[in-house]
């Protein structure tokens, strides 16, 4: 007769000294709970007002279903706060530089260069020279559609 098997207790991966656990610094309400109506837009950039969070820094949004793309305008020297967010972001750089503090690491992204960073991944950053990138986001930014976003004001 065969033995019933003994259940261990998975083992916690120890958290890095210099980064905080994600659930100490994601920034709630990031997403959504309503879901959004699909549907087909053409929007050219020019006709989408700037926002303008802090005299460094200014973003434009457009906003589909499942997916978000933000337009981010950086001049040198502005500084993204460290924060995380249960969203999954993958940062393109159309002009400039950013530099990223992420998983204990610091990553310069240049003009033509693209980073993904994965869903409560705590990051900060900082534009080089004046930049200009594009933010995809899945699911939607929520905090930066209803303005909830302080950290970046």
């Amino acid at each position: 007769m065969k033995k019933p098997k003994s259940r261990k207790k998975a083992r916690k991966r120890p958290v890095a000294a210099s980064v905080k656990p994600a659930a100490k610094v994601a920034l709630r309400g990031t997403v959504s709970s309503k879901p959004r109506k699909a549907e087909l837009r053409y929007v050219p950039w020019g006709t989408v007002p700037v926002e303008e969070l802090n005299p460094l820094l200014g973003r434009q949004l457009i906003v589909g279903q499942n997916i978000m793309l933000a337009r981010v305008l950086l001049k040198k020297g502005c500084i993204v706060p460290e924060h995380s967010h249960r969203n999954e972001q993958v940062t393109f750089v159309l002009a400039g530089a950013l530099k990223f503090w992420i998983d204990g690491q610091e990553i310069v992204v240049n003009t033509g260069e693209v980073l993904t960073i994965p869903p409560n991944m705590p990051h900060k950053a900082e534009a080089l020279e004046d930049t200009d990138d594009l933010d995809v986001f899945n699911p939607p930014r929520a905090d930066w559609m209803n303005k909830t976003d302080a950290y970046l004001r």
